[in-house]
């Protein structure tokens, strides 16, 4: 089986490709001309999905059996300071990405990346279905959303093969600064390292949010490709909803610096979700449970930002 990977330089890609070939998968990545990606036994390919001519000469150069299709604009900060681009990206680029696959001759799988943001104003008392209506409140949510729209005109209009996520926070080793674990564990190696004041600057404490280590998220990836639903929608999270605080006090206690935390308003978001959660009832009737507990993916998170 031959697996293309559609922005595999990011955080979860280097994850997905180990994992795929694991399993005996035959992988192709694509990254952007300026991203390096170096792993063995992959063929590396340069793509920018918001080119369609390179997109639709990339898929029927590999002709894969499935695609992963995790190129997108992650950060819902940027999304605020950079709307055209994420919009670009996150929509345009998965335009493309549909096209290609409908005119190419083969019937081939995608793997569609939504978001948890997506959900937006839903009701907190409970774990987030995926019959909940979304109500995207910021401009990467509403991007993510708009992509999972298309893919279901795509899916009913020519029968394209796609299933769809609404991935919830997902962490792990080499994640980029910019999301919150990845930042507090990075601050707390400088301060260690003498290479920062001992005061840690955090944004908001008081949310709830459903973090899952980034190698359970892609065992999910690959279930979801071999056992989901044509045209379905999968909630990929853990189904426990956790504070930042708590994630900085676990942080803070593993540390052995004196830390004084200080709230940075710039930390903020323009318009947040207090509280969030999974019901991942459905992805687990595939098969699939998460492995990581919090505590061990925080503990190896600082761990390589130390070494770093």
């Amino acid at each position: 089986m031959k697996a293309l990977i559609i922005g595999a330089a990011g955080f979860v890609g280097e994850y997905l490709i180990h994992a795929l070939q694991n399993v005996g998968y035959e992988v192709f990545a694509t990254k952007l001309k300026h991203e390096t990606l170096n792993i063995g036994e992959v063929s590396v390919l340069d793509l920018d999905i918001t080119d369609f001519l390179q997109t639709k000469e990339v898929l029927t150069t590999v002709m894969p059996d499935v695609v992963f299709h995790l190129a997108a604009q992650s950060s819902v900060k940027l999304s605020w300071e950079r709307p055209q681009l994420t919009a670009n990206i996150n929509i345009v680029g998965a335009i493309n990405v549909l096209e290609a696959v409908r005119v190419a001759s083969k019937n081939i799988r995608i793997l569609l990346i939504g978001s948890s943001e997506e959900y937006g104003a839903i009701d907190y008392t409970q774990a987030v279905r995926e019959d909940f209506i979304p109500v995207p409140k910021n401009i990467y949510a509403l991007t993510k959303h708009a992509q999972e729209q298309l893919a279901e005109i795509y899916n009913k209009a020519y029968g394209l093969d796609v299933v769809m996520t609404r991935s919830f926070n997902h962490i792990g080793p080499k994640q980029a600064h910019q999301f919150v674990v990845a930042d507090f564990c990075h601050q707390v190696a400088l301060i260690e390292k003498g290479l920062q004041d001992p005061i840690i600057r955090v944004g908001n404490l008081a949310a709830y949010r459903d973090f899952t280590d980034v190698r359970d998220v892609v065992t999910a990836y690959i279930t979801l490709v071999e056992k989901g639903e044509c045209g379905e929608i999968y909630n990929v999270g853990s189904g426990v909803p956790i504070q930042i605080k708590t994630i900085l006090d676990i942080i803070l206690s593993i540390s052995n610096k004196q830390i004084d935390v200080v709230v940075d308003p710039s930390k903020f978001r323009p318009i947040d979700i207090p509280y969030i959660y999974a019901d991942v009832t459905k992805l687990k009737k595939l098969g699939w449970e998460p492995k990581y507990s919090i505590r061990n993916s925080i503990e190896e998170i600082l761990s390589y930002e130390r070494d770093r």
